[in-house]
């Protein structure tokens, strides 16, 4: 791996310091978003953030000028990230919509819909969110039973999707639909993008545990879509989605905090019967293990970086920091309420450390071992696509979606 950066990388992590500098806050262990503004900012100063990166030429950085971007590598793209994340700036919002949905339509939608749907993106102005899991589907994306029928030029969708982040503010949706029972399951789906108002749809908000309702439940009921608004062929919606969950991958490798810099501001400033918890051996241990896995991670996205600046595509290997990552927030969150003793049962923003920080993520960070590929399906990932071991033995391969048995005894 190289870890240094060319002249040219220099001058572009120089200037992107430079300008996050002069219109962002740096972040301090412990300085999170939440921290300092609370949850209900998010989605207007987001707006805000978005258009000013916009202007500044730091959104869409990779993609082409023609459609709003910059005409950037993925290496400059890695840059600017790297930069951003020391800086308290609002997250969860156009994550979906640039880093999967619109880099989708480029690769599928027609030249006009390019141009109509990409520069908004970019600017902040329009919101989108991605429609594939289902209740009855679990982690298997191929066994969704959401449908869609032809009706003229149009196609009619009847169904449930759930999980759905930010569907509650979200202008545009990708979802992919079955259209034909009778082809094997991978083969019958088909791949749309909609409108989050058409007539049919209802969003309903889900409350989560953590007490924030950034989840939904989306239902269809008679939907039109215009067939315009299919990307690819009638049945490609299978390799369609592979796009989507590819670049999913890289969108979500990165945990949000509480990360060891927060871990470690929490024992350091919070005092235990017998002293500083930062003094104690068995908190210590904890914190050089996770500090250990924070450097593995970041030389394993430095090995994506290497490979970026070669001219290669990123792979399946995105899929190490995403399960590596989802378990060390889990257990990170876990041992700061274990610190706080009796005292982490107490949601109150103002009275705990972090605006509650800890606490939220207890309760939020199982959601982060699914979202974006349980981590059973991110380990079979590695296995076969990085490690090359032999594939898991699939007996519903080539049998038609309608004659798989369900869970009904059917």
């Amino acid at each position: 791996m190289d870890f240094s950066d060319t002249k040219e990388e220099a001058e572009y992590r120089a200037r992107a310091r430079t300008w996050l500098s002069e219109n962002a806050e740096l972040k301090r262990p412990g300085s999170t978003f939440k921290v300092k503004y609370g949850a209900d900012d998010l989605v207007p100063l987001a707006k805000d953030w978005q258009l000013k990166k916009y202007a500044a030429g730091y959104a869409g950085i990779t993609l082409p000028k023609e459609y709003g971007g910059q005409g950037g590598t993925q290496l400059q793209q890695v840059i600017y990230n790297q930069e951003e994340a020391n800086y308290v700036t609002p997250r969860g919002v156009y994550e979906i919509g640039l880093g999967m949905c619109i880099p989708t339509m480029l690769t599928y939608a027609t030249e006009e819909q390019k141009t109509r749907y990409a520069v908004p993106a970019l600017e902040g102005k329009e919101i989108w969110c991605q429609l594939f899991s289902e209740p009855s589907a679990g982690s298997d994306l191929a066994g969704l039973r959401t449908r869609c029928v032809r009706d003229g030029d149009d196609w009619i969708i009847n169904g449930q999707k759930i999980w759905t982040s930010g569907a509650h503010f979200s202008d545009y949706g990708v979802i992919v639909v079955r259209s034909d029972p009778n082809a094997p399951k991978h083969k019958g789906l088909t791949y749309f993008f909609l409108d989050m108002k058409s007539p049919g749809i209802e969003v309903r908000r889900i409350k989560q545990v953590s007490g924030v309702s950034n989840f939904n439940e989306v239902f269809f009921t008679d939907v039109r879509v215009p067939d315009s608004q299919r990307l690819s062929d009638v049945g490609n919606g299978w390799r369609v989605s592979i796009t989507t969950l590819m670049n999913e991958r890289l969108a979500v490798g990165e945990r949000p905090a509480p990360d060891f810099d927060e871990i470690f501001a929490l024992a350091r400033d919070l005092h235990l019967e017998d002293g500083p918890a930062i003094a104690d051996t068995a908190v210590r241990e904890k914190l050089a293990r996770w500090y250990v896995e924070q450097q593995g991670l970041k030389l394993t996205r430095y090995r994506t970086i290497t490979a970026l600046s070669r001219g290669a595509e990123p792979g399946p290997e995105a899929s190490i920091t995403k399960v590596v990552g989802g378990r060390k927030h889990q257990e990170i969150a876990n041992f700061g309420m274990d610190l706080m003793d009796m005292a982490s049962i107490m949601m109150d923003d103002e009275a705990m450390p972090m605006r509650a920080l800890f606490q939220e993520a207890l309760l939020s960070s199982p959601s982060g071992r699914i979202a974006g590929g349980s981590d059973e399906i991110l380990r079979n990932i590695i296995a076969e696509r990085v490690l090359g071991l032999p594939a898991d033995i699939r007996v519903d391969k080539d049998m038609p979606f309608n004659q798989l048995p369900t869970g009904s005894g059917e």
